[in-house]
C-alpha cells in the first residue's frame, strides 16, 4: 500500500512539473508583442521548393523556407558521420500548400520577374486557392493562416504563437490581415451562395497568456467581392 501511495505522489509530481513548464502562446509587455531579433541556426539554410501553380491561375508558387541537416554518428563501413537532409519544404494538394514557410514568391508565367508575398518576417502554414469564388465570380483569391508576431516572446515566430488570418489576390498582391491582434485564429469556412468569408478567433479576455474555456469567441466575416476586404462582427449565439 505503501508503494503504492508513494508512486502516485511522484505521478502527481511529475505531471504538475510538466504543467508549469508549458509555454503560454501570448506574453503581454505595454500590450504590444515584438519580434526579437536571434542568432541564425547554422544547422539550417534556406531554399526554394519547385514551383506550383494553381489551377486556373497565371502565377507560379515558390515556396521558400529553411531545412535542417542532422549529422548522426555511424561506425557502418568506417563511416564516423552522416548527413540526412530533406529538401521539401511543402506538400500541395491541387488548392492547397501546406507546411511551414518563411515567403512564398510569385512569378507570372510569361515573366521571370519574382515578387514576395511580404517583407515581414512571417511563419506561413497554409495557402488556400479560393477555387469556388474564382469559378463563380472569376476573382481570384488566396487564404493564408500564418504567424506573424513572436507572441509569446520566445525570440522565434513559429507554431507557438499566435496564429492569423490573411487574404491576398492570386498574384499575392494586396496582402491583407483579417484577425485582430492577441486573437487566436479557430478556423474559417467559404459560403458561396453569398460569397462571404466566415472565420472565428478566440481572445485571451483574463489575460493569462493561455486560450481556454474562460475566454471570448469572435465571430466575424467578410465580403469577398468587395473592392477593400472590411472585417464585419457578428452574433450567431
Amino acid at each position: 500500500m505503501k508503494r503504492i501511495i508513494t508512486s502516485i505522489v511522484l505521478l502527481t509530481t511529475l505531471i504538475s512539473c510538466k504543467q508549469e513548464k508549458e509555454t503560454p502562446k501570448v506574453i503581454y509587455e505595454d500590450g504590444k508583442s515584438k519580434v526579437e531579433n536571434t542568432a541564425r541556426d547554422t544547422t539550417s539554410f534556406k531554399v526554394a521548393d519547385l514551383p506550383i501553380l494553381m489551377e486556373g491561375t497565371k502565377y507560379l508558387i515558390h515556396p521558400v523556407g529553411d531545412i535542417r541537416v542532422y549529422d548522426t554518428d555511424s561506425r557502418a563501413y568506417g563511416s564516423s558521420k552522416t548527413n540526412q537532409v530533406s529538401y521539401a519544404i511543402s506538400n500541395y494538394n491541387r488548392f492547397e500548400i501546406t507546411g511551414y514557410f518563411d515567403n512564398l514568391n510569385f512569378q507570372h508565367i510569361d515573366s521571370t520577374n519574382v515578387k514576395p508575398l511580404t517583407d515581414k518576417k512571417i511563419q506561413i502554414q497554409t495557402a488556400t486557392f479560393l477555387d469556388g469564388i474564382a469559378s463563380k465570380t472569376k476573382k481570384q483569391i488566396i487564404a493564408y493562416t500564418l504567424v506573424d508576431a513572436d507572441t509569446n516572446k520566445d525570440g522565434k515566430i513559429n507554431q507557438n504563437d499566435i496564429k492569423s488570418l490573411y487574404l491576398s489576390t492570386a498574384s499575392g498582391e494586396n496582402l491583407t490581415k483579417l484577425s485582430e491582434e492577441f486573437q487566436e485564429l479557430i478556423d474559417w469556412n467559404i459560403i458561396e451562395a453569398q460569397n462571404r468569408l466566415y472565420f472565428r478567433c478566440i481572445e485571451d479576455i483574463n489575460k493569462n497568456g493561455a486560450f481556454d474555456k474562460n475566454d471570448k469567441v469572435h465571430y466575424h466575416y467578410v465580403n469577398l467581392l468587395a473592392n477593400e476586404w472590411k472585417v464585419e462582427m457578428y452574433t450567431p449565439n
